[in-house]
Order: C-alpha cells, then sequence, then structure tokens
C-alpha cells in the first residue's frame, strides 16, 4: 500500500523497483524542456509501461526510484532555468499522488517565470476525493492527460486500474479541465490493440481539448 500526503493509504499498482545503485535522477532534460521525477507510484498498472516491462530507462535516463523526493529534494537539483522553455511532471508514476509536492515545486517555478506542465493519467480527484485542479490553477500552465481508449473496456483492457470508476473519473476531470487549464491536451497511443485513436480524437473534440496521437514503446 503506498500512501499520498493529503489522503492518507490508496491502493496503486504493485511495483518492484530495482535497488538503487547510484544517485537517483529527480531532474532531467528533453529537447529543451526540463522533467521532474517526482514519483514512481501511480494508478494505473498499464501493460505497455516499459516500467512493468523490465525497463526504467528514458532517452538514456534510468528513473526508477527507491523513494519519493521532498520538494526541496526537487528544487536544489532544479539548476539553471535560463535556456529552459518549459519544465515538465512526468517520469514513471502519477505526480497528483504527490500533491502537496507537486503544488510546493510548481509554484517555486511560477516564482521564475516558468511555464509548467503536468503530465496525468486524470484520476487526481478519483484518488484525492475532491476537485484539485483549482489548487492547480496558480501553478499549472498546461495539461498532458492521457485519455488511451475510447471507452471502458479497451481502458480497463491496457490501463489496469487499481481504482474502481476510473475511466469514468477520467473523463470527468478531461470535462472539467478546460475550466482550469487554458492548455489542455489528451493523448491515446497508436498501435494498441482495439484502441480506435480517431475516437478518442473524437472525445477530446467533444470536451474541448486538444489532442495528440503517441506511439506504442516511443517515451518521452
Amino acid at each position: 500500500m503506498k500512501y499520498t500526503e493529503d489522503n492518507g493509504a490508496i491502493p496503486v499498482a504493485p511495483l518492484e523497483t530495482p535497488t538503487q545503485t547510484e544517485q537517483p535522477i529527480l531532474v532531467y532534460d528533453i529537447d529543451g524542456k526540463r522533467y521532474i521525477n517526482l514519483t514512481n507510484a501511480c494508478t494505473l498498472k498499464c501493460k505497455f509501461c516499459p516500467k512493468h516491462n523490465g525497463s526504467w530507462n528514458v532517452k538514456g535516463y534510468e528513473l526508477a526510484l527507491d523513494f519519493n523526493p521532498k520538494a526541496n529534494d526537487i528544487i536544489d537539483k532544479l539548476g539553471d532555468l535560463t535556456e529552459i522553455e518549459e519544465v515538465v511532471f512526468c517520469g514513471f508514476g502519477e505526480s497528483t499522488l504527490r500533491l502537496k509536492e507537486l503544488i510546493n515545486i510548481a509554484t517555486h517555478l511560477k516564482q521564475w517565470g516558468k511555464k509548467t506542465r503536468l503530465n496525468t493519467d486524470g484520476l487526481g480527484n478519483l484518488v484525492h476525493h475532491r476537485n484539485i485542479l483549482p489548487d492547480l490553477t496558480t501553478c499549472v500552465d498546461a495539461l498532458s492527460i492521457s485519455l488511451n481508449a475510447q471507452n471502458e473496456e479497451v481502458y480497463e483492457q491496457h490501463c489496469c486500474p487499481t481504482l474502481s470508476g476510473s475511466y469514468e473519473a477520467l473523463l470527468g476531470f478531461i470535462k472539467a479541465a478546460p475550466t482550469y487549464i487554458d492548455d489542455v491536451t489528451v493523448t491515446a497511443i497508436e498501435g494498441l490493440e482495439g484502441v480506435d485513436v480517431h475516437a478518442c480524437e473524437n472525445l477530446a473534440e467533444q470536451f474541448g481539448v486538444k489532442f495528440r496521437k503517441r506511439y506504442l514503446d516511443e517515451v518521452g
């Protein structure tokens, strides 16, 4: 059983994290963006996720964590942000499970005038039993929400959620998000059996958000 700071114990996907032999990577850069590796815990156990298939590597970065870093641990590693166009909460876990730390770091970044983006599975409201979007509106500029399926059956097949009602909660989060965050994108992966990417794009259009197609086995 894993824990969030705000909500006590919640079920998350069981995971055997490799023993850390080197300094953990808390911050890493890809294509001019700085990424924050806040947790390996997740509310999903996606069959297509590399970490569930033996790999913790993204673009040469080993992202396994055997602890949950605090906000100051991350802030101390941010380094010079002068040439960084955007800071992204991503890594190999769901950052909204560490909501308090996420907000503290994002607020720090906004004080430095940096654009912030949260990549999320869209289950933060379900996890915390409340609408977390108002907490994000002043410190997160953009959301990228993983939809990954056009219906609950296909979602359950590929994403293996640990919380009941996850797909309905995900759709509710996508619907509500533009009220609080101006830049909202949903994504789906081309190459997953039974996933209708065009139908996913239609859902995005219905909710008034942008859509981006991703490709199976391409991470980062």
